[in-house]
């Protein structure tokens, strides 16, 4: 039976369905629950957090990839920092508090520069839009509406099947009730 094992484990890796590996970005405003996601996929729990100072870096695997997921901070200092550090990403997950609608600006304006900035073109982008469980939380079309996300790669997208295209897509999700990021991301190992 070891041998049946080794031989499925050897042919999964052969086809990069196993044993990956990449650096991931988690980007967005200061307090939509970047470092909430990062305890919440390496310890599944739920944990409250002081705002994050300074770029850490936590590994955890999730379908087969193992994610070095990089938490950069939402404040302003911190923004200016996020296209050093994604321009040699595998992948971007930038997460939007979808039940701060007044901030909704801010945050479209960080996510354009992202998708305007030449070094990152070529890289995945996952959109999280966390805290949906609130009743303030906008809807999955206004959030697309808001941030100018209607033609989007889809949720069943591969890399066989994107033509090329930069693969973005939007998840909607709530970290507290555990919903819909692990979805995301397992969308997002499909494209590193």
């Amino acid at each position: 039976m070891s041998t049946l094992w080794s031989w499925l484990w050897s042919w999964l890796a052969d086809y990069g369905l196993v044993g990956k590996t990449g650096k991931v970005v988690l980007l967005g405003l200061d307090n939509a629950g970047k470092t909430t996601l990062v305890h919440m996929l390496r310890d599944n729990i739920l944990i409250q957090h002081m705002p994050t100072q300074k770029p850490t870096m936590e590994t955890f695997t999730l379908g087969g990839l193992t994610f070095n997921l990089f938490d950069l901070g939402g404040h302003t200092i911190a923004q200016r920092a996020w296209a050093e550090y994604s321009s040699t990403a595998n992948g971007i997950v930038f997460l939007i508090d979808a039940s701060e609608p007044e901030r909704f600006p801010e945050a479209k304006t960080a996510l354009d520069t992202l998708f305007t900035n030449d070094d990152l073109q070529a890289i995945p982008m996952l959109i999280l839009c966390n805290k949906i469980d609130l009743p303030r939380a906008a809807s999955e079309d206004q959030l697309r509406a808001v941030f100018g996300l209607h033609q989007t790669i889809g949720k069943d997208a591969t890399r066989a099947t994107s033509n090329g295209i930069r693969p973005i897509e939007l998840f909607m999700c709530s970290i507290l009730k555990r919903q819909g990021f692990k979805e995301g991301f397992q969308w997002l190992a499909g494209f590193i």
